[in-house]
């Protein structure tokens, strides 16, 4: 078994060292934020990711946590696991590489350096004129990208579809891949620039597909047509398969939005327009502010109106918000003048604007709105069409931004339901919407 040092302790990195421990491993995570440290010496994870605490747990033997990046000197290989966060510019933000790199400790034999962090296509041969330039030339690269989904992370580990692993060097290659022996996936081998290329190009394409059913789903509502039926008679065909063609309110998180403008810049540095790119990221943009124009023409001027979003996450089973819809949806709302409150079970809504009510209990948000949002389909809301909820709602409006629910039964139950690409109802319409109608009519 080999000894692995691992540079990062957010998700990634103690996801990858934790699921390597679990493989044999002896795993030294090293992070610059003491307090985090201090929580995984105690066993505690910082965040929020099913099947993370176990493993740490049941490893405790074969992970330690550090602040000082010497006690991973004498690791085989060195996994840099740090953020890359956009900037300004579109450009990903290799800062936290960059330090990794320059607080190296004095290293002998010849360790590997392995990226597992999300970065731009040329990041590799940077790196290894960084390395040179430091006296590191005995230290070997190799890039191997993470494709781990927040909710399904130590899953997607332990079963991976592929393991990619970009070399300069094929005895690196054959080293790093050896890491991964215990698990049954297929290994794709190829030159750094590739590997790096083949994780930007994934998520690029599984955003083509979310923008493009959600696109689908627009032109349903135009037209009658369900999205539901549509996207399950797509997926059956074998050259499309059914992943990502679930129709909502557009992705959030991490990775898409921040990798999505990552590709685009480096097309745009490297003299090439990425047409479509361009148009898959307006696309999810445009859907998170649909849901507004779903509530205006059941409510009219939002102004005063209390709508619970329920759900803050970008996706289930997670805790992230970042680039979550939740806090384009609270942001655009309280510029109409609404009155917001937020519930979700594990994300603390931290990152939403000033000015919403979070709610400890889905109960508790719902009570006196006007509206209801499923932003998240967390499955705590698939029982949310019930007397209760209905009873407690100033007006008995649910706008599913997930299709979580069966139309029909949310109807019967008594409420007005508005879904994502899902034909509507002659009674989706509330009483005092009628009204007005009527009175323009007359």
């Amino acid at each position: 078994m080999a000894k692995v040092g691992i540079f990062g302790a957010g998700w990634v990195g103690l996801v990858t060292g934790a699921c390597f421990a679990e493989l044999g491993h002896e795993v030294v995570i090293r992070d610059v934020v003491p307090e985090k440290i201090e929580a995984l010496r105690r066993g505690e994870a910082p965040f929020h990711e099913d099947g993370v605490p176990e493993l740490l747990e049941r490893n405790r033997e074969r992970l330690s946590f550090t602040l000082d990046s010497n006690d991973v000197a004498a690791c085989e290989f060195l996994f840099v696991c740090v953020d890359t966060p956009p900037t300004y510019s579109g450009d990903a933000d290799l800062s936290r590489v960059w330090t990794v790199v320059d607080e190296l400790p004095e290293l002998t034999g010849h360790p590997i350096l392995v990226m597992k962090s999300t970065v731009p296509v040329g990041t590799g041969d940077k790196v290894r004129h960084g390395l040179d330039g430091r006296g590191l030339s005995h230290v070997g690269y190799v890039s191997n990208p993470e494709f781990l989904a927040e909710g399904n992370a130590v899953r997607d580990f332990m079963r991976p579809d592929r393991i990619v692993v970009g070399a300069a060097v094929n005895d690196d290659g054959d080293a790093v891949a050896s890491l991964y022996a215990a698990l049954d996936a297929p290994v794709v081998r190829c030159d750094v620039n590739s590997a790096e290329m083949i994780k930007l190009a994934a998520n690029a394409f599984l955003m083509t597909r979310i923008s493009f059913i959600n696109e689908i789903a627009n032109v349903c509502e135009a037209t009658g047509a369900d999205v539901v039926k549509v996207a399950e008679g797509v997926g059956l065909d074998h050259r499309l398969g059914p992943h990502f063609l679930r129709a909502g309110i557009g992705y959030g998180g991490s990775c898409f939005p921040k990798d999505s403008l990552a590709l685009k810049q480096l097309a745009s540095n490297s003299g090439y327009h990425f047409q479509l790119l361009s148009a898959v990221i307006e696309v999810n943009e445009l859907q998170k502010r649909r849901v507004i124009g779903k509530l205006e023409r059941h409510l009219g001027s939002l102004r005063g109106k209390k709508v619970a979003l329920l759900g803050l996450a970008f996706k289930p089973d997670t805790d992230d918000m970042r680039e979550a819809p939740s806090i384009v949806l609270a942001s655009r709302l309280l510029a109409e003048g609404a009155e917001v409150r937020g519930w979700d079970p594990v994300a603390e809504g931290k990152a939403l604007p000033h000015g919403v009510e979070l709610s400890p209990s889905v109960l508790h948000a719902v009570t006196g709105a006007d509206a209801a949002v499923i932003v998240t389909e967390w499955s705590e809301l698939r029982g949310l069409a019930r007397d209760e909820i209905r009873m407690a709602m100033a007006n008995p409006l649910i706008v599913d931004g997930r299709n979580l629910l069966d139309p029909a039964e949310t109807r019967a139950a008594g409420f007005v339901y508005e879904g994502i690409g899902r034909p509507s109802s002659p009674t989706d319409v509330l009483p005092e919407t009628a009204e007005r109608e009527h009175e323009l009519e007359a």
